[in-house]
């Protein structure tokens, strides 16, 4: 005879708010950065938005409530001293979202000492001075939860891929290493991994023509859009995914 599940079931859509939590997004600027900081917000989290663009981080904050700060994410102590004020103003920092990294598609034998170390400096290395100074911070307030945004081009290979690819790998690499250092501390660590998304950039970048051609290569015929990175990242700092740390979820 099977026994009946006596198990508490928990509230599962409290488990999404984020209500009264202090959130911070590096690169809220614009595209995924925006709509990750506008998700935050809808949630109930008091937003911090962090931007190398003053005026870009001042138009999302005032669009959703939250505060602006400026901060060159690359530089030590400009991301300290930015992410000292956002924790200011939110009284605590609960959960840090990095949505920055740029990529410069160049075949390797084409790649130059400067790409190579362009996409390193804006991909891996801000993402650890991001993990590092954030860390420290969350760790002093009992923790909370981290999320990065990685790449597919840092889990697969293609042509042109290889610098930006590189150090996308390194960042999913760095954010195992996190989920086990900075379990003690209470901190989670994931990133998303997404595939072709529809930011200004891209828009800018791409004739309609590729893009068409994009969309008959998913098998969802569809692009993907700066929300559905916003929807995985805010899942990854809920309590939703509290039993996940050190992960990198595919949005593609």
């Amino acid at each position: 005879m099977t026994q009946t599940d006596t198990s508490p079931v928990p509230r599962y859509a409290d488990m999404l708010s984020l209500e009264g939590r202090g959130v911070v997004v590096l690169g809220a600027g614009q595209g995924i950065g925006r709509q990750t900081a506008h998700a935050a917000a809808a949630l109930g989290a008091r937003v911090a938005c962090i931007d190398i663009d003053e005026e870009r981080a001042q138009a999302v904050a005032s669009e959703l409530g939250g505060s602006a700060h400026l901060g060159d994410v690359t530089d030590t102590e400009s991301l300290h001293e930015a992410l000292g004020q956002a924790a200011k103003a939110l009284g605590k920092i609960d959960a840090l979202i990095d949505v920055v990294g740029m990529p410069r598609y160049v075949p390797i034998m084409k790649l130059s000492d400067e790409d190579w170390d362009y996409q390193h400096e804006v991909t891996l290395r801000q993402a650890f001075l991001a993990m590092r100074e954030g860390g420290r911070l969350m760790a002093e307030t009992g923790g909370g939860a981290m999320a990065f945004v990685a790449s597919v081009s840092g889990l697969g290979g293609a042509p042109g891929h290889a610098g930006y690819g590189a150090a996308k790998a390194g960042l999913t690499s760095l954010v195992r290493s996190a989920g086990w250092e900075f379990a003690r501390h209470r901190i989670r660590v994931n990133a998303v991994a997404p595939g072709l998304i529809m930011t200004p950039r891209i828009s800018a970048s791409r004739t309609e023509e590729s893009l068409e051609k994009a969309v008959r290569s998913i098998p969802l015929r569809r692009l993907g859009q700066p929300s559905d990175i916003a929807s995985a990242l805010l899942f990854l700092i809920s309590d939703l995914s509290s039993y996940i740390t050190g992960q990198t979820l595919v949005v593609d």
